[in-house]
């Protein structure tokens, strides 16, 4: 099935969920965010009151279940049946998702869950995180690793999340992206990276049409 994945990683604020959105649309594949997951199991393990404990966090997602739900529109993170793809995306859950996401345990599980969303698709996916092209399917048929600088990112952040743009914000975010990445790089497990055959490219200049086709020049024949 890697033969028929496109993988998009990078850090936050890249640009690299609503990038493999549109590809995913252009080319009429499933999209699945694989941060929208792992932020999930931080929110149902927050309310939760749980510590991180990788075992207890998984068999609370479990549970619930924290999943991805397929709808029309692709594949929407849900807990316990309720959309939460507003809620995952607060302070509150960001803060709390890189540590989440460290843990073996919670990667293990979130995997399976990629593996298997994928898998019932024959048409193929797009998939975006951080380590998708190194670790969760390293075989995927094309590899792309999006960039840009940190205020750039920062800005496209908080337009997504619907906030003012004034200086002390953006500096703001951009120090707790900074100190995000940091911690992601660093982390033992899965630790985001560029793949080595993944082909970077850097879109602090480019419109989101010119990133966009970049990607599906990349896919080329192979999801004809």
């Amino acid at each position: 099935m890697s033969s028929r994945v496109i993988a998009i990683d990078g850090p936050a604020g890249s640009g690299k969920s609503t990038t493999a959105r549109a590809v995913a649309e252009k080319l009429g594949l499933s999209h699945v965010d694989s941060g929208a997951l792992y932020r999930a199991a931080a929110l149902a393990a927050l309310d939760a009151g749980l510590d991180l404990d990788g075992p207890k966090i998984v068999e609370n997602a479990r549970s619930l279940p924290v999943c991805l739900r397929l709808t029309s529109e692709g594949y929407r993170p849900e807990v316990a049946g309720i959309d939460v793809s507003l809620e995952i995306r607060t302070d509150r859950v960001t803060a709390h998702s890189s540590p989440v996401s460290a843990l073996p345990e919670v990667r293990g599980w979130v995997n399976e869950a990629l593996r298997a969303a994928v898998a019932s698709h024959p048409r193929g996916a797009v998939l975006d995180g951080r380590d998708i092209g190194s670790v969760v399917f390293p075989d995927a048929a094309i590899k792309v690793y999006l960039t840009a600088n940190e205020t750039e990112r920062a800005r496209r952040r908080l337009r997504q999340l619907g906030r003012e743009l004034d200086e002390a914000s953006v500096q703001e975010l951009q120090a707790t992206m900074a100190g995000r990445d940091t911690a992601d790089s660093t982390r033992s497990v899965a630790p985001l990276a560029v793949a080595e055959d993944a082909v970077v490219i850097d879109t602090t200049d480019l419109t989101f049409e010119d990133q966009v086709a970049r990607v599906l020049e990349l896919a080329g024949n192979v999801f004809d």
